[in-house]
């Protein structure tokens, strides 16, 4: 009998070994349902993602946000963990999925790619990772809004109207326009122009875009990077950078003044204004996260 004990208690400690030995988990988080969206209707069973997390529809609901509200049962996190990426890896780290990054832009130029902007985002490490997980889709939704304003959707990577090519040379600039006076025209998800411009993010960014402007249109990530070089550095117009705006709570509405000012600012072109803040408010929706306050400017 006592052999017999020993021998079961054996074979229950292998058994138990076994399990501590497992990896601590193998399988990938669920894929994320379509985001929320305050102004869908969802029935019972009906299904979105919202902060990371998936949540189902007790009941026909609308306005309804997730984690607020006993309509919706929390299904777990979401979207991580599965998508064959390892930690560090900057598109793992960017907190824009490639799915939610095509629903944004659904007829975007295939020059603008996602990995050219998860490529990019080193250049920037404090863009979309500084402050709570809303300030950060905060930002990243501000800044695509306003990337998808300048561009169409991400369809045009010059400016359109070539008559304004030659208006970009500044030649009171002690470096001049060494690659022509016609040849500082807006490119880019920011639609860089002028040549002391070209100048200022190459310097910042370690390239020759004042020898070789062309770089802009040529190369997605350097498209991508001037694009976060103005977003993160530049004032323009306004008082702020549109990353400071984010950031300290300024508001969507100030991203526009520093980017347009009193083009579209001020009653300057209201139209255009609520073109960008309806684009943000999408996007922010697509996130998972509110829009937050002071949104026109």
């Amino acid at each position: 009998m006592a052999k017999r004990v020993m021998s079961l208690i054996a074979a229950l400690g292998a058994v138990i070994a076994t399990f501590v030995f497992l990896p601590a988990s193998t399988a990938a988080a669920a894929d994320c349902a379509p985001a929320w969206n305050a102004s869908s209707v969802y029935v019972g069973g009906g299904s979105a993602s919202y902060d990371g997390h998936n949540w189902s529809a007790q009941w026909w609901t609308q306005n309804e946000q997730p984690g607020t509200s006993d309509v919706w049962a929390d299904q777990g996190s979401c979207g991580t963990g599965g998508g064959g990426t390892e930690p560090g890896d900057s598109d793992a780290d960017f907190l824009v999925s490639e799915a939610q990054f095509n629903q944004m832009f659904p007829g975007r130029n295939s020059f603008y790619t996602y990995s050219g902007l998860t490529d990019a985002l080193s250049a920037y490490p404090a863009f979309a990772n500084t402050g709570s997980d809303t300030v950060k889709k905060q930002e990243a939704a501000a800044f695509l809004a306003n990337v998808s304003h300048e561009t169409g959707g991400l369809v045009y990577i010059v400016e359109q109207d070539t008559s304004n090519y030659p208006n970009y040379c500044d030649g009171n600039q002690p470096y001049g326009c060494p690659a022509g006076t016609d040849a500082y025209y807006g490119r880019g998800t920011m639609q860089l122009s002028w040549n002391f411009n070209y100048k200022a993010a190459g310097d910042a960014l370690g390239i020759d875009l004042l020898g070789d402007p062309w770089k802009v249109e040529q190369d997605a990530s350097v498209a991508w990077k001037t694009g976060l070089w103005y977003w993160n550095t530049q004032t323009g117009p306004g008082t702020m950078t549109p990353h400071d705006a984010i950031v300290n709570g300024a508001g969507f509405g100030e991203t526009i003044r520093s980017i347009n000012g009193s083009i579209e600012c001020n009653g300057g072109n209201p139209g255009q204004v609520q073109s960008r803040i309806d684009t943000y408010q999408a996007f922010a929706a697509i996130l998972g996260t509110t829009p937050g306050d002071n949104l026109s400017c």
